[in-house]
């Protein structure tokens, strides 16, 4: 049986073809921002954030609200964002330690109340899962790739309205309040679509591996071009490419999904790393 057989025979299967939908559509999303968020020097607030969709997670699963997660992630997720993103207004304590103490904690806390409550036969699992995405994105239900679905194309929506916005809060923030521009709308706004993709790829590659996805393509495509387009574009395209040969190649060697991916997305920075350093000589 060649590979092309075995991929049309694992196709056949809805939790495959659920996985590859989300997974693409996370992705694209994904790269989207990251572009901005590694210009603003704000590449570690997906790490921070992760961590507090993951302590989001634990609440969820100790008031046995699993499959209604999304109520108490989301929100929880888009409140920390902004926290986080009004970094430095007023504040006597700085950005990075905002960042770390919000994270760690809420990964701390989130542990110790599944340790505490005890909700689960199997709390270690449970863990792994939450953390790497080890299986998550394989026992999706039509309910959750359609609310991937529908989140995924409303964050491709605002970003293509509010694009000129962004490029303009991304370069030149002070530049662009002095316009006339309302810049703390636009972050709160970019704040909320960074919170929905961060708790969309628990799902793909687990709490500790989202920075990757969102921040290695974007690197990889500043490699590539100089203008903020087509780094998107480049950014966009690379991501979906790592996310479909990961998954792929999850599906036929059953690697750890979220692992593979963001293991693509490495290698895919490592080669263009080394032919621009040929080039440039």
């Amino acid at each position: 049986m060649n590979i092309f057989t075995t991929l049309a025979m694992y196709f056949k299967y809805p939790f495959v073809q659920y996985a590859f939908i989300v997974g693409i559509l996370i992705a694209l999303c994904s790269s989207l921002l990251g572009v901005t968020l590694v210009l603003k020097r704000f590449s570690y607030i997906g790490d921070g954030l992760s961590h507090v969709a993951f302590g989001g997670m634990c609440v969820a699963m100790v008031l046995n609200l699993i499959k209604e997660k999304m109520i108490i992630i989301l929100p929880v997720t888009i409140i920390s964002a902004i926290l986080l993103l009004k970094q430095g207004q007023g504040s006597k304590i700085n950005g990075d330690a905002k960042i770390a103490m919000i994270s760690v904690g809420s990964l701390a806390l989130g542990y110790l109340l599944l340790n505490v409550t005890s909700v689960s036969a199997n709390i270690s699992a449970d863990v792994c899962t939450t953390l790497f995405g080890s299986t998550s994105i394989l026992t999706l239900t039509k309910g959750e790739v359609w609310l991937c679905v529908i989140l995924s194309l409303l964050v491709v929506v605002i970003f293509v309205l509010m694009y000129n916005r962004i490029f303009a809060i991304t370069f030149d923030e002070t530049f662009a309040k002095s316009t006339g521009m309302n810049t703390e709308l636009y972050n709160l706004g970019l704040a909320t679509v960074i919170a929905v993709i961060i708790v969309l790829a628990m799902n793909l590659v687990g709490s500790l591996l989202i920075s990757a996805l969102v921040i290695f393509p974007a690197v990889t495509s500043m490699q590539l071009f100089k203008s903020f387009k087509m780094v998107t574009i480049s950014s966009a395209v690379i991501s979906v490419l790592c996310a479909a040969i990961g998954l792929l190649i999850a599906i036929l060697y059953g690697t750890p999904v979220g692992s593979t991916i963001v293991a693509a997305d490495l290698v895919a920075f490592v080669a263009v790393y080394v032919i621009s350093i040929i080039r440039n000589r």
